[in-house]
């Protein structure tokens, strides 16, 4: 009985110790895969970030473009600023504005393009002392000439609400995620792109609200999660087999 009952025991903790080390060996491999994406992705966003800025799409080409295809591509366009309520989103600093290091808001309206559609741009940072809500303290009111203007920025894709997500203040037309449909619809701007453009250029004067140059930095710690992984894996073989050692000795 005792002799069954420890070759039971042996055979159990082998099953486990090769089902733990495949497992961990697997996971090391997947952050292997994955640090390969991240590189891709890195060097994609770079070539869009550095290419020369193209004609914005039309709007038939608008529903097929994407985020993993179309994100931060740089596009020019000439739009008019619509004098229409603007949104202002919190942040706290950037992961994509190297000049951003304060908190703050972005300033997002809609602008008209000749083609008669409404794209949203989000205008640039506001300090928070000067996120004026009165119609004469706006930030954006620079903006609103009524005339068409010449606009390049970065092309990008909504954000949703989660579960964790700020509520939003629709009296101060604050908002914490650049949820651009849902703003679009408490605004009342009416229909608009599925996207919105990051302002790079004009500079208005003043400078409020500030665009920029987006420079994303994305992080790349997946070879160090893969030795993580595989350290694991090794260790966990490694102390089966000093155990199993240990139970043949005895």
């Amino acid at each position: 009985m005792s002799q069954a009952r420890s070759l039971g025991s042996t055979i159990s903790m082998t099953v486990f110790a090769l089902v733990m080390t495949a497992l961990l060996t697997g996971l090391g491999f997947w952050q292997l895969e994955r640090r390969d994406e991240k590189h891709a992705l890195i060097a994609a966003l770079n070539a869009r970030l550095a290419a020369e800025p193209v004609a914005l799409p039309p709007s038939s080409d608008w529903p097929h473009l994407n985020r993993s295809d179309d994100e931060f591509r740089r596009v020019r366009f000439t739009a008019t600023f619509e004098n229409k309520p603007d949104a202002m989103i919190y942040t706290s600093s950037s992961a994509v504005r190297t000049d951003i290091k304060t908190p703050g808001a972005w300033a997002f309206l809609p602008a008209r393009l000749e083609s008669g559609e409404q794209v949203v741009v989000n205008a640039g940072f506001v300090p928070n002392e000067m996120q004026g809500r009165a119609e004469e303290d706006r930030a954006v009111a620079p903006l609103l000439t009524g005339k068409p203007e010449t606009l390049t920025g970065y092309l990008r894709f909504p954000e949703h609400p989660g579960f964790l997500t700020a509520h939003e203040n629709e009296p101060k037309r604050l908002w914490f995620i650049r949820d651009v449909p849902g703003i679009a619809a408490s605004l009342n701007w009416g229909k608009i792109a599925p996207f919105y453009i990051d302002l790079e250029t004009p500079v208005p004067a003043g400078a409020v609200p500030r665009p920029g140059a987006l420079v994303p930095k994305l992080r790349d710690n997946h070879l160090q999660y893969a030795i993580t992984w595989f350290g694991l894996a090794l260790a966990v073989f490694g102390t089966f087999g000093f155990w199993l050692f240990g139970r043949r000795r005895a």
